[in-house]
């Protein structure tokens, strides 16, 4: 979708400021007090919840260009804890200041809510294979994702890349021990979908891959025709 300049110069406006982090740095943490959102603009960030067993459930990996903490939007305290992943850089603005390119440039608000029912259908898609997917799967449709969230701001990329996890963090993610997502990368290999090499990740066979994760890439097949003209 063309944006017209004033619509580029408000959203240049919300990342007038930098907030550098370093890898393993909190941005924000669960149920701190809060009042700002967040431009990601460069590394990968990932946000998570604490469960009463000590456990971690990772919620979403964060890349450049996402909108940080939107549940900030509604809530006081934050529901969720976001953290580097990588060293990052990201741009805080206050509320007011999502309200008031609301106001001015009502595509831009509903391409921003177009971008979060993106995401709550992804998430719905991680719930469902949580609840009744293959341990396989669920791995698969990890790698999936990543490759593809990844080839959105570099286009070079095709079926090698860097998969910046330890197996912890996607098992996490995964519902998963680090044992278990071993296991299943082992199998994956095994299979001849996947190969791994110095931290780097091969497709060998991907229509293989996405059949095994049942995967569907919720940013393809977008349907932008109902939005406004821009302002």
């Amino acid at each position: 979708m063309a944006l017209t300049a004033e619509e580029r110069a408000a959203l240049a406006g919300l990342e007038e400021q930098e907030r550098h982090l370093r890898r393993g740095a909190t941005l924000q943490r669960e149920r701190d007090r809060v009042s700002e959102l967040f431009i990601l603009s460069k590394g990968i960030m990932m946000s998570f919840v604490l469960l009463d067993d000590g456990s971690r459930q990772i919620l979403r990996f964060l890349f450049p260009g996402d909108m940080l903490a939107a549940a900030n939007l509604v809530y006081r305290e934050a529901p969720e804890a976001i953290v580097a992943l990588t060293d990052a850089i990201v741009c805080p603005f206050e509320r007011d200041a999502l309200g008031a390119l609301v106001e001015s440039h009502p595509r831009l608000a509903a391409v921003i809510l177009m971008h979060h029912q993106i995401e709550r259908v992804a998430l719905t898609d991680r719930l469902a294979a949580l609840g009744r997917a293959s341990a396989k799967a669920r791995v698969a449709a990890l790698l999936l994702e990543w490759r593809n969230r990844l080839r959105n701001t570099d286009k070079g990329i095709s079926t090698v890349f860097t998969l910046g996890l330890t197996q912890e963090e996607i098992g996490d993610a995964t519902g998963l021990t680090a044992v278990h997502v071993n296991r299943m990368l082992r199998q994956l290999e095994e299979e001849a979908l996947i190969s791994r090499k110095a931290g780097r990740v091969t497709f060998l066979d991907e229509r293989g891959l996405v059949r095994a994760a049942h995967y569907i890439d919720r940013h393809d097949g977008l349907d932008l025709s109902w939005l406004p003209p821009g302002r």
